[in-house]
């Protein structure tokens, strides 16, 4: 139970954490334009892969933190601000359109490469995942959980892909209504933020 859990918020959290349009999701959407779906979906299988380890490399951060009570306590405090800034940032984002993103054309196994590439520039998913294994309290215990953790990681993947896949088979439509897409997203990130916000609170309270 506890590891369907993990797996089901984190999926959830690194799908819609990749919905609004950013460096990642649009050289995986443009790619699909310049070079075709398949490269598109080449592109977001290598920055997958890339989250995978960010995602491996928090959960093992928070493990450590989480063996001093003082430290896990400052973490789940730090995570409530970033969830709260966050939730402010996704808000005022809404109100503006966002800038096209132009990448330059691959093929082939060089898409896989160029996944990885994107994927190393975009840091921002481990102070991310850090915040959010801290709030699930996937290693809150002393006993380290190799299963609870890996659950994480893989869900922190997959659902990654899933919306980065999603980004190159419809494209088009997501072009067409660009404006009001990444408007309408950002809300939805507003409300994880704030969804992730309560969660914390309860875990530092209660």
């Amino acid at each position: 139970m506890e590891e369907t859990k993990i797996f089901l918020i984190t999926y959830f959290a690194a799908l819609l954490g990749v919905v609004p349009p950013g460096l990642v999701n649009m050289t995986v959407a443009k790619t699909c334009v310049q070079k075709g779906k398949k490269n598109g979906i080449y592109v977001a299988a290598g920055a997958s892969f890339i989250v995978l380890v960010q995602a491996t490399i928090a959960v093992l951060l928070t493990r450590y933190i989480f063996d001093n009570p003082f430290v896990r306590n400052v973490l789940l405090r730090a995570g409530l601000v970033i969830f709260l800034i966050l939730m402010v940032y996704f808000l005022i984002m809404a109100k503006y359109k966002p800038k096209k993103v132009e990448v330059s054309p691959t093929s082939g196994v060089k898409s896989i490469f160029k996944g990885f590439m994107i994927g190393a520039l975009n840091v921002f998913p481990i102070p991310y995942f850090v915040a959010l294994s801290a709030a699930l309290n996937v290693n809150g215990q002393v006993e380290y959980h190799l299963l609870n953790n890996t659950v994480f990681v893989l869900a922190a993947s997959l659902g990654t892909f899933t919306t980065l896949y999603l980004y190159a088979l419809f494209f088009a439509k997501i072009e067409a209504e660009e404006t009001f897409f990444a408007k309408y997203s950002n809300y939805f990130m507003a409300g994880l933020m704030l969804i992730l916000v309560v969660i914390t609170f309860i875990r530092i309270f209660y």
